[in-house]
């Protein structure tokens, strides 16, 4: 992202804090997995949306109106020693040069620092109740200013969660930030493509996913989303399966839900194809009624609608097809009754979709003021209908059991409509068994 993003960011935030008012966010800590390793580091999404400073031990703060400057950021300083062992950091000076700090300490002065940062600031927005040990820290340091009351300073009297300011600030989508979605879902789409391609009977679950991720990592998405699900025949029931060790079966259907993230923003597609490169009829039947249901789904996702309007379009659509499938039983004039029954339940068990961008389930209220809120240009959110019928339930037709399907997309709403980031995924039937076939 350009410098100005973040800049323009910074700003936003900061007039929405307004005079009077202080912003603080710390950057996610390291993690052990075991011993001396740590896991790979990732930044906490929303010091990365305002920053974009990439290390662990950082603390932002905001303080608008501030004659000495507005942005300030805490920081590792430089250590030669250190920097041997984990490489070069930015420290104070590159806070400011390379990431628009106004002002940088070193995170060893934070105590001593930052209350003077919140003297006669009437309102403190930070991650509240979010981690217990920064909050005890920000008890300190109110404490700290407390202390000088006699000489007249005051202490924020107001500790107000910034979560409502900086994830509304984050659901909608600059132009920049669209361009990275549109790269990261087209290199996932690609290794889509190429996973589809290479898929054989006999094979194990495991060598799909790791041509998933290396094609993503060839293409410039070295890092996944979120952990790849490759689950073929009765895996593809179970709607978060990582297990990914089973062999792939003649006659099964593989369902690879996977997505990279690229430069700090996540993509997230699922595509269901079959293991030799052709539906049998009952796949077939009830892949096109998912994809059918899709398609609703998507057309609603634009400006004027509501959340609930892509959900509700697929569930009709579901409902539908299963009575006219015989696994719901009741004419067309059942359906509206089923729907309220909730009689799809067993067979489609989740929401339609969710918000995407920096997390793969990003931030954002789904609802204001009680009411399902509309769709505005810059949303991006998944569409991900789809129906799972285990080989336990036998009130289904033999032929359908064991059968998962989910076709999920990335979608930008846009004030034409939407764009589909990721229709670069085969989806159709025809299309899918062509590209496997040739």
């Amino acid at each position: 992202m350009p410098k100005a993003e973040y800049q323009r960011r910074r700003r936003s935030l900061l007039d929405a804090v307004g005079k009077g008012g202080a912003a603080l966010l710390a950057a996610a800590p390291e993690q052990l997995r075991n011993r001396d390793v740590h896991y790979p580091y990732r930044q906490d999404s929303d010091f990365s949306y305002l920053t974009g400073f990439p290390e662990p031990e950082a603390v932002l703060v905001l303080v608008p109106n501030r004659k000495e400057g507005e942005v300030v950021i805490f920081c590792r300083p430089h250590d030669e020693k250190m920097e041997v062992w984990d490489g070069p950091r930015a420290g104070v000076e590159g806070a400011v040069e390379r990431y628009g700090a106004d002002d940088a300490h070193p995170i060893e002065s934070l105590s001593d620092e930052l209350p003077k940062l919140l003297e006669n600031r009437e309102r403190l927005y930070y991650p509240l109740a979010m981690d217990s040990g920064l909050d005890l820290q920000v008890m300190d340091w109110l404490q700290a200013v407390r202390a000088k009351a006699r000489s007249g300073v005051r202490a924020p009297s107001e500790l107000i969660a910034i979560d409502r300011l900086l994830h509304e600030q984050r659901l909608i989508k600059s132009k920049a930030e669209l361009q990275t979605m549109r790269r990261a879902a087209r290199i996932s789409a690609e290794a889509h493509r190429r996973v589809m391609r290479i898929c054989r009977p006999g094979q194990l679950e495991y060598e799909l996913e790791a041509e998933f991720v290396r094609v993503c990592a060839e293409l410039g998405g070295r890092f996944q989303a979120y952990p790849p699900i490759v689950g073929s025949g009765a895996n593809a029931c179970v709607l978060h399966y990582v297990d990914n060790g089973h062999r792939l079966r003649d006659g099964d259907l593989v369902l690879i839900d996977a997505g990279c993230e690229l430069d700090g923003y996540a993509s997230d597609i699922t595509r269901t194809f079959p293991v030799n490169g052709r539906f049998s009829g009952p796949q077939r039947e009830l892949y096109e009624l998912v994809l059918s249901a899709q398609q609703a789904a998507i057309a609603k996702a634009v400006p004027g609608n509501r959340w609930n309007d892509p959900h509700d379009a697929a569930v009709r659509t579901l409902t539908k097809g299963l009575v006219e499938l015989g696994i719901l039983e009741g004419g067309k004039k059942a359906v509206r009754k089923l729907i309220k029954q909730e009689a799809y339940k067993p067979y489609f068990m989740h929401r339609t979709g969710h918000w995407l961008g920096m997390d793969v389930h990003d931030v954002g209220d789904y609802k204001r003021d009680g009411q399902w809120r509309l769709f505005e240009s810059g949303m991006v959110l998944t569409v991900e209908p789809g129906l799972y019928i285990s080989g336990e339930q036998r009130e289904v037709p033999k032929r359908y059991r064991n059968i998962g399907i989910r076709i999920e997309d990335d979608v930008a709403v846009t004030a034409e409509g939407n764009e589909v980031l990721s229709a670069d995924a085969p989806s159709a039937v025809e299309e899918i068994e062509s590209w496997m076939r040739d």
